[in-house]
């Protein structure tokens, strides 16, 4: 009886993984000399590769570019028929092809060396025409493809896929490239959002906030609770200064107390010294309190300790930030 189909999954998992490994024992410095070549480019990378390292050159170059290194992916085919004349000399080409003898690409190296333009490549054959004529070159050869047949590209890529990623890590983290430097280039996404929404974006204000004198009873405040529908009202003094927030897992408190509700002031049941946020904080800042707190409501105020705002879970959820 033959191999089950999850067997099958499991060793063609094992034999990708182990093609990885192989990787981490070939780097030494001239992988550092390669990563300063790329910090130092006053151009662009340019990835170039056939077929499925073209899937992979594609992956890279969009890796870079959202992490500081300007790049972008060239096809061959269409290089050899002009676009090649996107290189210039202050370019670098980073050229994959696993036999290192690819048609479409070794076509292109007497045109790139007339321009002077250094190459990094990644083969699987240190001696193949394109590893020989690279300034750089990586060794991303594979023991066996996890194709039965040892035929379609699948340990070989998932191998230059890693390697690629090596190389993007190793120079985001040598340009101190910033989590705010990662948002910048992706605003669209949630990523983006996370990271560059602020507090006063979103925040509830102006007549929206839930607010109340702590003079005020217990009963006028779960008006204003139940009016403004955020789960929570804040207790200020004369000068709107934060003295406090009740909320309504405090109300439950207070009805399991068997307590009064009809004659007692907010001021006497509200939570003190409850956590509060500024509203030029990042939005993620305001998530992360939450969490870390353990609350669901959360009060913005201004340097004065002013409430100008307030924020709960909906509030996050509706600016899509979860």
């Amino acid at each position: 009886m033959g191999k089950s189909l999850t067997e099958i999954a499991k060793a063609v998992i094992q034999t990708e993984a182990d093609s990885v490994l192989l990787l981490k024992d070939r780097l030494d410095q001239k992988f550092d000399e390669l990563c300063h070549l790329i910090r130092s480019c006053k151009g662009k990378i340019i990835l170039i590769g056939m077929g499925k390292s073209g899937h992979i050159a594609r992956k890279i170059a969009s890796t870079l570019a959202s992490t500081g290194t300007p790049s972008f992916y060239l096809h061959p085919g269409e290089a050899g028929h002009g676009d090649i004349g996107m290189a210039n000399y202050d370019d670098i080409i980073v050229m994959i092809s696993y036999s290192g003898e690819t048609d479409e690409i070794t076509l292109l190296l007497p045109a790139i060396k007339r321009k002077n333009i250094p190459i990094i490549s990644m083969t699987g054959n240190v001696t193949s025409s394109i590893a020989l004529a690279s300034k750089f070159h990586l060794d991303v050869s594979v023991n066996k493809e996890a194709c039965p047949n040892n035929l379609a590209p699948t340990s070989s890529t998932t191998a230059a896929l890693v390697m690629g990623d090596a190389i993007s890590v190793a120079v985001l983290s040598s340009n101190n490239f910033s989590s705010d430097d990662f948002a910048i280039s992706h605003p669209s996404g949630a990523i983006g959002r996370r990271l560059l929404t602020l507090v006063s974006t979103i925040m509830k204000s102006g007549k929206d906030i839930p607010i109340i004198d702590s003079k005020a009873s217990l009963l006028d405040s779960l008006l204003v609770m139940s009016e403004k529908s955020m789960g929570m009202v804040l207790i200020t003094d004369n000068d709107h200064r934060l003295l406090g927030i009740f909320t309504d897992g405090d109300l439950r408190r207070v009805i399991k107390s068997n307590i009064n509700i009809q004659n007692i002031s907010i001021e006497e049941v509200m939570s003190k010294n409850c956590k509060s946020i500024e509203s030029n904080k990042l939005a993620l800042l305001a998530i992360k309190l939450m969490e870390d707190s353990k609350i669901y409501s959360l009060p913005v105020v201004d340097d004065d300790n002013k409430v100008i705002g307030a924020l709960n879970m909906h509030t996050l959820i509706q600016a899509k930030l979860f």
